[in-house]
C-alpha cells in the first residue's frame, strides 16, 4: 500500500485551489462539504463559483507566497501544475496535481458520502474508472438515512458511556443500534419507536454479561468459501480461538481489535491438549466475552467440535454452531472432482489417520472392498500404514488415488497415484502440507499431475511385512 489512507481535518482551515476551470470546480464542490476556508487562485471563475460567498477568489497569476497558510494544496492547471507542486513540497504542504500523480503528494478518492458518514474508495491513481464504479455499488447499498442515524448515535454517545460499560458491552449495544430496531424505527420516521428501541438496547447491555462461544468453520482455506455467517461472527468476536489450518485470509476477515490466541497442534510437536483449549475457552468466556473458536473445514467433521461443546455446556456457558466447507468437499470442488455421481460412486466415506495414539483403526476389509470411495483426513504422516492396512485386507494395487495438498489455496498442488504407490508419492514429490487423500476417486487436471512412478514390488512387500 503506497498511498495510506487519512481523513484530514480541515475546519477552519485554509485549502488553495490554483486554476478556475470544470476541474478545479469539481474539487471545490467537495471542499464545500467541508468547513475549510477556500481559496481560488484564477484570472477567471468557473460561472457556477462565482458568487459564492465560502470561495474567496484571488484574481491573479499563481505566486509562491499564496502557498503560506495553506493545509492543502490543489493544482488544476496544466500550465502551472509543476510549478505549484513543487514549491508546495518545498514548504511541507500535502499537494494534489489534478491527474499528474507523480507529482502529487496526495491523491483523492471516490467518495461515498452520508454524512457524516463518509466512505472513500482509492486504487492509488491505477483504475479510477474501477473506483468510480465501486462508488455507485456502495451507494446504491447504503441508505440515504444512514447518516442521519450517524448524527443520532454522535448525540447519544456521552448518555450511552454512562449507562453502559465499556468494552463488548458498549459494542453490543452499538451494534443493535446500527443494525437492530433503533435503526429500522428511525428509518420508518417513528421517533417514538425509535427512543423505545434505544432505552431496550441500553437495558439490555446494562446487565452483567454472560460470556458465549460460537464454534466456527472456517472451510479449507480459501476466504471466498467462508459463510456469510461465519464472517458475521468473526466480526462480532471479542476474542478468536483459532487452529494452525485456519488460513491468514480467513483471519484477516476478523474484527481488528479482537484478540487472537493461537492453538494449532503440529504434529510430532509439543502443541496445547485437548483440556488446555478447553479451558481457553471457558476462561475467556467466563469474562463475559463474545469468544469465536475458528476451526479449519466444519467443526463436527474431525474438529473435535463435540467434545468443546460438551466441555463448554458443563461450565454452563451457551455454544452456537456455524458449519463450514470440509475440506473433502472443498477440495474436490477446487479440482472439479464429483464425490458422487450416478452410475459410478453413490457414497463416499470421510475417515482419519489420526487416532488418540497412533493410527485411527476402521474396518479395513469394508473399506477396501471393490467401488469403496473414501477420503482421508490427517493421513499424510500414516500414509505407509494406512495402505499397508488397506492392501493387507486385499484392496487392489492399482486401485486410483488422489492427494490434494493446499487445497482451494494458491500454493495447491495436486498429485495422482495408485494405493500401491501412496507412501512413495508422498515422499518423492515432498508432500507436507495439510492434504486430503481421496481413494476411488481420480481425475487429473493435466498430465503433469499424473505421477509416472513404476510398479515397486520390494516396496510394497516391505510395508506388508511391517504390517503383518
Amino acid at each position: 500500500m503506497r498511498y495510506f489512507p487519512i481523513f484530514v481535518d480541515l475546519k477552519g482551515r485554509r485549502v488553495l485551489v490554483v486554476g478556475g476551470g470544470e476541474e478545479a470546480t469539481r474539487k471545490v464542490r467537495l471542499l464545500l462539504k467541508t468547513d475549510a476556508i477556500i481559496e481560488v487562485v484564477a484570472r477567471d471563475l468557473h460561472p457556477e463559483l462565482a458568487g459564492n460567498p465560502r470561495i474567496n477568489h484571488v484574481a491573479e497569476t499563481f505566486v509562491p507566497r499564496l502557498l503560506d497558510g495553506a493545509a492543502l494544496v490543489y493544482s488544476a492547471d496544466k500550465d502551472q501544475n509543476a510549478h505549484v507542486s513543487a514549491e508546495a513540497q518545498a514548504r511541507g504542504i500535502p499537494v494534489n496535481a489534478v491527474d499528474e500523480a507523480d507529482i502529487s503528494t496526495f491523491i483523492v478518492p471516490s467518495i461515498v458520502d452520508r454524512d457524516p458518514v463518509v466512505v472513500a474508495i482509492g486504487t492509488e491513481g491505477a483504475a479510477p474508472v474501477l473506483a468510480q464504479s465501486i462508488r455507485a455499488k456502495v451507494d446504491a447499498l447504503l441508505p440515504h438515512s444512514l447518516g442521519a442515524l450517524a448524527a443520532r448515535a454522535q448525540t447519544l454517545r456521552e448518555r450511552i458511556a454512562g449507562l453502559v460499560p465499556a468494552g463488548n458491552r458498549r459494542r453490543a449495544f452499538w451494534q443493535e443500534f446500527f443494525f437492530g430496531t433503533p435503526n429500522s424505527a428511525l428509518d420508518e420516521g417513528d421517533d417514538v419507536a425509535f427512543e423505545l428501541a434505544v432505552q431496550d438496547a441500553i437495558h439490555a447491555q446494562s446487565r452483567p454479561a454472560q460470556g458465549r462461544v460460537s464454534l466456527v468453520g472456517a472451510g479449507p482455506g480459501d476466504p471466498e468459501l467462508l459463510t456469510l455467517k461465519a464472517h458475521r461472527k468473526l466480526q462480532e468476536a471479542d476474542v478468536i480461538v483459532y487452529d494452525r489450518l485456519v488460513s491468514p485470509g480467513v483471519l484477516e476477515l476478523a474484527r481488528r481489535d479482537a484478540v487472537r490466541i493461537p492453538v494449532g497442534k503440529t504434529p510430532y510437536e509439543a502443541s496445547p491438549r485437548q483440556s488446555e483449549i478447553n479451558g481457553i475457552l471457558q476462561r475467556e468466556a467466563g469474562k463475559g466475552l463474545h469468544v469465536v473458536r475458528l476451526k479449519g473445514g466444519d467443526p463436527y467433521i474431525f474438529g473435535r467440535g463435540g467434545e468443546e461443546q460438551a466441555a463448554l455446556e458443563a461450565a454452563g456457558i451457551p455454544v452456537d454452531v456455524v458449519p463450514g466447507i470440509t475440506a473433502a468437499a472443498g477440495c474436490a470442488a477446487s479440482l472439479k472432482l464429483p464425490l458422487t455421481q450416478r452410475g459410478q460412486n453413490r457414497s463416499i466415506t470421510l475417515l482419519t489417520a489420526a487416532g488418540d495414539t497412533g493410527l485411527a483403526e476402521h474396518d479395513w476389509a469394508a473399506l477396501a472392498r471393490p467401488g469403496q470411495v473414501f477420503a482421508i483426513y490427517m493421513g499424510v504422516q500414516a500414509a505407509g500404514d494406512v495402505a499397508a492396512r488397506l492392501l493387507s485386507a486385499g484392496i487392489a494395487p492399482a486401485t486410483p488415488v488422489t492427494i490434494v495438498e493446499n487445497g482451494t489455496l494458491p500454493n495447491e498442488r495436486v498429485a495422482q497415484t495408485t494405493i500401491g504407490h501412496l507412501w512413495e508419492t508422498i515422499h518423492t514429490r515432498g508432500i507436507h502440507g495439510p492434504s486430503i487423500i481421496y481413494v476411488g476417486l481420480a481425475k487429473a487436471k493435466s498430465s503433469a499431475d499424473i505421477v509416472p512412478f513404476p510398479v515397486r514390488e520390494d516396496i510394497r512387500d516391505a510395508i506388508l511385512r511391517a504390517a503383518s
